[in-house]
């Protein structure tokens, strides 16, 4: 059973930067995609980035060139570095994992989620 426990929100001022943590377990890494989704206040639940293994990592363009995913192999960690931080990015935020060969990709059917961790920037 694939578990995910996010970890790293927070409230930070307009501009600055958070690191979201998600500890991985239950799964094998070359049979899964990895992603971070988010919910906003008022709005849908959308994609942030994903990664697999053997293909390149995408970003939603509201993300883009702001936050950076990555896999930590040796602590068994997606990762989701967020800099440039602004106040539209408040929320909160999951870690997802599906199937690679049926990876939603930015979209929001991932079949694992975690519990989700909040972000707040505030102006």
């Amino acid at each position: 059973q694939v578990q995910l426990v996010e970890s790293g929100g927070g409230s930070v001022q307009a501009g600055g930067s958070l690191r979201l943590s998600c500890k991985l377990s239950g799964y094998h890494y070359s049979n899964y995609c990895l992603g971070w989704l988010r919910q906003r206040p008022g709005k849908e639940r959308e994609g942030v980035a994903f990664l697999y293994r053997g293909a390149p990592t995408e970003y939603s363009d509201a993300v883009m060139g702001r936050f950076t995913i990555t896999r930590d192999r040796s602590k068994n960690t997606l990762d989701l570095q967020m800099n440039s931080l602004k106040p539209e990015d408040s929320g909160m935020y999951y870690c997802a994992a599906h199937d690679r060969w049926l990876c939603p990709g930015l979209e929001v059917g991932y079949e694992y989620l975690g519990q989700g961790t909040q972000v707040t920037v505030f102006s």
